[in-house]
C-alpha cells in the first residue's frame, strides 16, 4: 500500500490513430517526440468494445466476455449491441487494482465504453432520452448525477446527433473534450479517461488516405491541444492510444444473406416488412466491421454453415473451436464459428432478399435495433432526391415535440470506404500508444499490458 500520491494520468483513447495519421497531428506528434511512443498490438476483433475491456482489465476477450460490440444473448434470445452496463465486463479492473494499493484512488470515465455501473467516482456517458411516444432525444448520464446539469448549462446538452449518424462530426469530440477538462479542473481525479471518436467518422466514410480524413486528424488534434496543455499544468502523465486503425475496403460482404439462401437463417414477417428470427434460425450471424459471429443452434448443421460460407467473396477465414482459442475469443459468447473479411472487406448485417421487404428501422439511425453493425448509418441516402427534404421535415416535427422518423439511411453499403476489425497487415495500418513520458514505451505494448503500464506511471505497481 502506498502513502505517496499517485501520478495524476489523463488517457486519451484517440479511436483511429495510426502513425500515417499522427503526421497530421502536430499536437500529438510532438507529445511522442518529447516523451515515447511504440506500436499497439491490439485483439481481435479490433472494434471499441473488445479493445477497451482489453486495456482496462488486462485480458483478452476470452476472459472478459466483451467479444464483440454485442453479440447474440443466447438466454434472450435476441442480439443486442452498444449495452451499457459494466457488469457485462469479467475481471479485474484497473481502478480495483488501483485501490488495492492506494485507498481512495478516483477515477473519471468520460465516454469510454460500458461505463453504466461500473466502480467508477465520476461518470459520462451518451444515453438519450427515450419518451413514451417514441421520441428520442440527445443527452448524457452522469454521476454523479448533478453532474449532468453542471455540464449542460455550461456545454449544452450532449451532441448525440453529433456522435453518431449522418452528422456525426468533431462537434461531439469537442464536447467530450471540454467536459474532460472541466472535470479534471474541478474534481482533479487521478485517473481521467477520454474517449475521442472523430477519427472514426470520415475515415469510414471515405477512407484512410482522403483528404478529408488527413483534415479530420487535423482538426481532432486542435481539440486535443488544450487538454494537453491543461495536463502540462497540473502535472499529468499523457497516454494517447487507440484501438485499431482503419484501412480501406471495397467490398461489402452479405454473410446473412448467403446463410439465408441456404436456407440456415429464418425471418418472420410483420406488416409486409421481414425481421431476423434468432430462436428459430439453425445459423445466422452478427456482424461488426470485419468479424462476424456466425451462431449455429445445432452442431449437426456446422458443415452445411461451412459449406454455405465457403467461397463466399471477401470471406478471409472462419474460425473455429481451435482458431478462436488462438485468437482469445473462446468464450461462451461467442458464435460457434467465427468470420473474419479479406483485408478489403466488412460484413453487413443484411439478411432480407429485397429491399422492399426491409424493415424500416433499416433506414433509420437504430444501433439498438438493427442485429448487426452498420456502417451506412454515416450516410444520408444519395440516390433519394428528397433526402434532405425529409430530414428537414423530421426536424421540424422534432421541434414541435411532435414523433418523428428521420429514415434517410440508404439500404446501398457500397459507399463505405474504410472498416476495421481484422488484425493489422501491418504496423502502419496499426494502433500507436504515445505517452508524455520519455523511454516510458518502446516497440511495441500488448492490449493486454495496458492496464499494468498505466498502474507503473501512476506509481502503482
Amino acid at each position: 500500500m502506498s502513502d505517496t500520491r499517485p501520478t495524476p494520468l489523463l488517457v486519451l483513447d484517440v479511436v483511429g490513430l495510426t502513425p500515417r495519421l499522427l503526421d497530421h497531428m502536430p499536437r500529438l506528434k510532438a507529445l511522442a517526440a518529447a516523451g515515447s511512443q511504440a506500436n499497439l498490438s491490439t485483439v481481435l476483433p479490433a472494434v471499441t468494445c473488445a479493445a477497451q475491456s482489453t486495456f482496462l482489465t488486462g485480458v483478452l476477450p476470452a476472459e472478459h466476455g466483451i467479444v464483440a460490440n454485442g453479440w447474440y444473448f443466447r438466454e434472450l434470445g435476441d442480439v443486442l449491441l452498444w449495452r451499457q452496463h459494466n457488469g457485462l465486463v469479467a475481471g479485474d479492473k484497473i481502478w480495483d487494482a488501483a485501490r488495492r494499493a492506494h485507498p481512495g484512488y478516483t477515477v473519471a470515465n468520460i465516454c469510454w465504453w460500458y461505463a453504466m455501473g461500473a466502480d467508477t467516482d465520476i461518470t459520462v456517458t451518451p444515453r438519450p432520452v427515450y419518451y413514451a411516444d417514441g421520441r428520442k432525444e440527445p443527452d448524457c448520464y452522469t454521476r454523479p448525477p448533478a453532474l449532468h446539469d453542471e455540464l449542460t448549462e455550461k456545454f449544452g446538452t450532449f451532441p448525440l446527433f453529433h456522435f453518431w449518424g449522418p452528422g456525426a462530426d468533431i462537434v461531439s469530440s469537442r464536447w467530450i473534450a471540454d467536459a474532460t477538462r472541466h472535470i479534471m479542473r474541478t474534481r482533479r481525479p487521478d485517473l481521467t479517461l477520454c474517449y475521442l471518436p472523430h477519427l472514426d467518422y470520415d475515415l469510414q466514410r471515405y477512407g484512410p488516405d482522403d483528404p478529408r480524413s488527413l483534415r479530420a486528424a487535423a482538426d481532432l488534434d486542435a481539440v486535443i491541444g488544450p487538454l494537453l496543455d491543461d495536463a502540462e499544468r497540473e502535472g499529468r502523465t499523457v497516454v494517447a492510444l487507440s484501438e485499431y486503425g482503419i484501412t480501406r475496403v471495397s467490398r461489402p460482404v452479405d454473410i446473412n444473406r448467403a446463410l439465408r439462401r441456404a436456407g440456415l437463417l429464418e425471418v418472420h414477417t410483420q406488416d409486409g416488412m421481414e425481421y431476423l428470427d434468432p430462436m428459430t434460425s439453425r445459423a445466422f450471424a452478427v456482424a461488426d466491421h470485419q468479424l462476424a459471429h456466425v451462431y449455429v443452434r445445432r452442431p449437426e448443421d456446422l458443415d452445411a454453415v461451412r459449406e454455405a460460407l465457403d467461397g463466399l467473396p471477401g470471406l478471409g477465414e472462419l474460425l473455429d473451436d481451435e482458431g478462436k482459442k488462438a485468437h482469445g475469443l473462446d468464450h461462451p459468447r461467442s458464435g460457434e464459428l467465427v468470420a473474419v473479411a479479406e483485408p478489403d472487406a466488412w460484413f453487413t448485417y443484411y439478411y432480407w432478399l429485397d429491399d422492399d421487404r426491409a424493415p424500416d428501422f433499416a433506414q433509420l439511425v437504430e444501433i439498438h435495433r438493427k442485429p448487426g453493425y452498420d456502417p451506412v448509418e454515416l450516410f444520408m441516402d444519395p440516390h433519394d432526391p428528397y433526402v434532405r427534404l425529409k430530414a428537414a421535415k423530421a426536424v421540424a416535427r422534432k421541434k414541435l415535440g411532435m414523433r418523428y422518423r428521420l429514415a434517410v439511411v440508404p439500404l446501398d453499403p457500397s459507399p463505405i470506404r474504410g472498416s476495421h476489425g481484422r488484425l493489422p497487415a501491418s504496423d502502419e495500418e496499426g494502433p500507436l500508444l504515445l505517452c508524455s513520458t520519455p523511454r516510458a514505451v518502446t516497440g511495441r505494448v500488448a492490449a493486454t499490458d495496458v492496464k499494468s503500464l498505466l498502474l507503473r506511471l501512476a506509481g502503482l505497481d
